[in-house]
Formats: C-alpha cells, sequence, structure tokens
C-alpha cells in the first residue's frame, strides 16, 4: 500500500506574514514531509543535535477521502473526508541556512497528528476556526483559521493540480502568527517541554519534547 502523501503549505496566514515582513504568496507555497515523520499523541518530539531552534506549528491538516486529480475549487471539498490537528515541528536555523525545507521540516517525529477525523459535514471549509499552540500551558500562537490566505478549497484544488490526490493524504494549511523563532526574545522548545495544539471543534494534540 502507498504510504500517504504530507502535503504542507508555507507562508499561509496573513498574521504570520505580517510577523516576519514576507510579501504575500500569489499562489500557494508547497512542500512536503514524509510518513517517517509521522508520531501520534503523547509520543515525543525528538530535538536533533543538528538544529539548535526547533519550532512548533499549530496546524488544520486537511485529510483526503475520496481520489481525485485536477479538481475546481467549487469540487475540492468533495475529495476531503474532513479535519484534524497537525504539528508542523520545524528546525528553523536549518531551514534558513539550508536554502530549501526539506530537511529542518523532515526529522523523524516531526509530524505529531491527531487521528480523529471531524468531518466536512461538520466543519465545512475550515473556516473560523480558533487555532492555539501552548508550550507548558502559556498560549505562543492564537489565531483563526479566518487568517487563511488561500483557504482549504482552494489549497486542494492546487495541491490536485501536481499530485493525484489519495484518500489518506494529509494537506497540512500553514500556521498563523506567534511561532516562537518571531518572538522576542525567541523561543525554542526544550527537553522536558510540553506542546499543546488545539483547534476549535476538533480537539488537542498533546506532545512531549525530548533531547
Amino acid at each position: 500500500m502507498p504510504s500517504p502523501k504530507i502535503i504542507c503549505v508555507g507562508l499561509n496566514y496573513h498574521d504570520h506574514a505580517l510577523e516576519q515582513g514576507a510579501e504575500l504568496p500569489q499562489e500557494p507555497l508547497l512542500f512536503g514531509k514524509f510518513p517517517s515523520a509521522l508520531i501520534g499523541p503523547d509520543e515525543a518530539i525528538v530535538l536533533p543535535p543538528e538544529s539548535t531552534h526547533v519550532d512548533a506549528e499549530a496546524e488544520l491538516a486537511v485529510v483526503i477521502g475520496a481520489e481525485g486529480r485536477r479538481v475546481s475549487e467549487g469540487d475540492a471539498l468533495e475529495l476531503v473526508a474532513g479535519y484534524t490537528v497537525a504539528n508542523d515541528v520545524t528546525a528553523r536555523d536549518l531551514q534558513k541556512s539550508d536554502g530549501q525545507w526539506l530537511r529542518a521540516k523532515g526529522f523523524d517525529t516531526f509530524c505529531p497528528l491527531l487521528p480523529g477525523v471531524v468531518p466536512v459535514s461538520e466543519l465545512g471549509d475550515g473556516a473560523g476556526l480558533r487555532i492555539v499552540q501552548r508550550l507548558n500551558g502559556e498560549a505562543l500562537q492564537d489565531s483563526s483559521t479566518s487568517e487563511l490566505i488561500f483557504g482549504v478549497p482552494r489549497l486542494v484544488a492546487h495541491a490536485s493540480a501536481v499530485f493525484t490526490l489519495q484518500p489518506g493524504d494529509l494537506i497540512l494549511t500553514g500556521t498563523p502568527a506567534g511561532v516562537g523563532a518571531h518572538r522576542n526574545p525567541p523561543v525554542a522548545l526544550a527537553d522536558g517541554d510540553v506542546v499543546e495544539i488545539e483547534i476549535e471543534g476538533i480537539g488537542t494534540l498533546r506532545n512531549p519534547v525530548t533531547a
């Protein structure tokens, strides 16, 4: 059986683009993670020795439920089974030094995912949901999916023009403002930390952090 594709979207919240002074993208910026990065709730995010600054990123994840290729925005939600909570863990220093994102985003344990799926019938296009990241109980990110630059139908249509989307594939839709690297002073994940990602209407994904 083929492993799921983990399709991720960079720079897709207005507030996150604003906090780093970045120009808004003209179309969705896609990158990928491998299934070897996936872990479940309460499994440990392992900090790699190659990095000096690892961030958690709160993300709404789209779970694909039907195969499709080159679907329109109008038909895109027909491919979506529903939504869950993801954490796009990132080695921020390596993301900057490498000039591309594969290594920074791809370490084992760098894609915690809540296994339950809330259907489209309950959450529609996934807009207007509060999304929060807490580090040791303190909120770092607190935003709404209404801040998405490109909404779920556009992301699904855009990705389907590149890849045949198949059941079980994931689209991580981007992260809002407040990530550790853009705080003053910066906040990096450390051994012993606990990260919680909560999305309204879906649930809370909790993971400890270990060196």
